[in-house]
């Protein structure tokens, strides 16, 4: 195994993420730039990389993190406050997986895929071959974290065990009669109770953005950066917007790309995103009406129609795969899935195939996708962090007036996905959630450089105008993507990936108005 041995700018401070071993390369690059008061250990600390097998937590990883040569990866884990208020506390370590520059660095690249509670240590893995083809591999290191509970970071996020995960996955919760309304909700607040069991409240108190941009700071200093220079997708430009607001003056360059809208409430944010599905749905439609095999027949503007009568039976008649069953609920994130990107969408109409034979594969595999759960039936921490996140990070909704008028209202946003029952909404686990909400106020920024924000017109996810927004927001340049997928950047575009290679590099903004397709 070859170690890439770095030089150690100083030696007096102690490896403060771990203990060394005989296959560690120990390197020291920090303190670098703005170091606040206090936390000067954490900022300076001694990193400790080795090959990257002993960080694998599922399936996918375990593949990802085969280190090669030619990948010129390594892993290591950087240790951080669990609690800022309290630096001289509990402590918690995040994952990181580095791939090197090859050429004259520049400096870090840092990588968060989205989520919130994805993996960014396996995005980074992913995305190792794209960047090394490329001048970002000569000039950066790209290097991937696991925010604080997810995946390789200690501790982890977990509420529900793997069987109890598939368990769940099963329970439709359809009914919407009191009964069943009082059913859903008494299993919202055993989730929430269960969470605070088994990770503990101090941890979910602490999981929030506010801290993930915390710690991205931390590891901006120990891998020897003065300025961040950060590439977020969806839920990760909600970081890089949180860390533009919360230390302006410590930004190089942020590309932002799949936004999260600054102006809109969760609310507004959930309807926005069905719409943004809907939409993706009808382009499905109507490329699929354009095959004779088309699961849902030829004719688009009954695509919804045709879905709800193909998906709904499973709510009272899963359909059995193998020793398992697709649920109705698996059905519709097996589609949702298949919304991210057209590449999906032979498979999806292959899955609705199966359906109306009663097979069930195909839309089993997509969900699983979806939920990140491998061959062998293990899961990630995804689905537990993104609840644990989203929990801390908006306020929560108990109002019931506001909760039916959102079930309505995304009923009409996305006629695909109705149920056929009435618009009746539930208290979710965050009502339950034994831990207040902790994100920062949302202010104006100044102070800071021209960022680059890339929005995807048939983007379903975080649709185009959220882009729009988080660019007049943050007054930086905006890149156009015509297309129907979940971001763009790094994706083989031969007009988008050179212009985030421009901006992360040389630091320049396309042109105003520049569209890509």
């Amino acid at each position: 195994m070859l170690f890439l041995v770095l030089p150690v700018l100083a030696s007096c401070t102690s490896v403060v993420g771990g203990t060394p071993t005989a296959r560690t390369s120990l390197e020291q690059r920090g303190p670098a730039g703005a170091v606040p008061a206090g936390l000067e250990r954490f900022y300076g600390q001694r990193i400790g990389w080795e090959d990257c097998a002993d960080y694998a937590t599922t399936g996918t990883t375990r593949a990802q993190f085969r280190t090669r040569k030619d990948m010129r990866i390594q892993c290591a884990r950087v240790e951080v406050p669990l609690d800022y208020a309290a630096p001289t506390g509990r402590t918690i370590k995040i994952g990181l997986l580095r791939r090197a520059a090859t050429g004259d660095r520049i400096g870090s690249l840092f990588v968060n895929p989205g989520g919130p509670g994805a993996s960014g240590m396996s995005a980074a893995a992913g995305l190792s071959t794209q960047v090394g083809r490329s001048g970002l591999g000569e000039r950066f290191d790209l290097v991937g974290f696991d925010p604080r509970g997810v995946g390789a970071s200690e501790p982890q996020v977990r509420c529900l065990s793997d069987a109890e995960r598939d368990e769940e996955r099963l329970d439709v919760d359809l009914d919407t009669s009191p009964a069943g309304i009082a059913q859903t909700e008494a299993e919202n607040k055993a989730y929430a109770e269960k969470c605070a069991t088994t990770s503990g409240p101090d941890l979910l108190a602490n999981i929030g953005t506010r801290d993930v941009v915390r710690d991205l700071d931390v590891l901006r200093s120990a891998l020897g950066d003065a300025k961040l220079t950060y590439l977020g997708y969806s839920y990760g430009t909600h970081i890089g917007a949180n860390y533009a607001q919360a230390f302006p003056g410590n930004v190089r360059a942020l590309v932002l790309d799949g936004a999260v809208d600054p102006t809109q409430n969760q609310v507004e944010s959930l309807i926005a995103q069905g719409s943004g599905f809907q939409k993706a749905f009808e382009e499905f439609a109507r490329w699929c009406a354009q095959r004779q095999e088309c699961a849902l027949g030829n004719d688009p503007a009954n695509a919804s129609k045709a879905f709800r009568d193909l998906t709904l039976p499973l709510a009272q008649r899963p359909v059995d795969v193998g020793s398992r069953k697709l649920s109705y609920s698996d059905a519709i994130t097996g589609a949702i899935q298949a919304m991210y990107a057209e590449e999906l969408w032979t498979p999806l109409n292959a899955g609705l195939a199966e359906l109306k034979n009663n097979q069930g594969s195909v839309l089993l595999q997509l969900a699983d996708a979806y939920f990140d759960r491998d061959a062998d039936g293990r899961y990630s921490t995804t689905t537990d962090a993104f609840t644990a996140i989203k929990c801390v990070d908006e306020p929560r909704i108990t109002d019931r007036a506001v909760l039916d008028d959102l079930a309505r209202r995304y009923k009409a946003a996305a006629p695909f996905l109705d149920d056929g029952n009435p618009a009746v909404g539930t208290l979710d686990s965050c009502a339950f959630w034994p831990v207040p909400p902790t994100a920062p106020e949302k202010k104006p920024v100044s102070g800071l450089p021209p960022v680059l924000v890339i929005s995807t017109t048939g983007d379903p996810a975080t649709p185009y105008q959220a882009g729009v927004n988080l660019a007049q927001a943050l007054g930086g340049g905006l890149l156009t993507f015509e297309g129907n997928q979940h971001t763009a950047y790094l994706q083989g575009n031969a007009c988008v990936d050179p212009v985030g290679d421009a901006y992360l590099i040389d630091l320049e903004l396309p042109q105003p108005g520049k569209r890509c397709s």
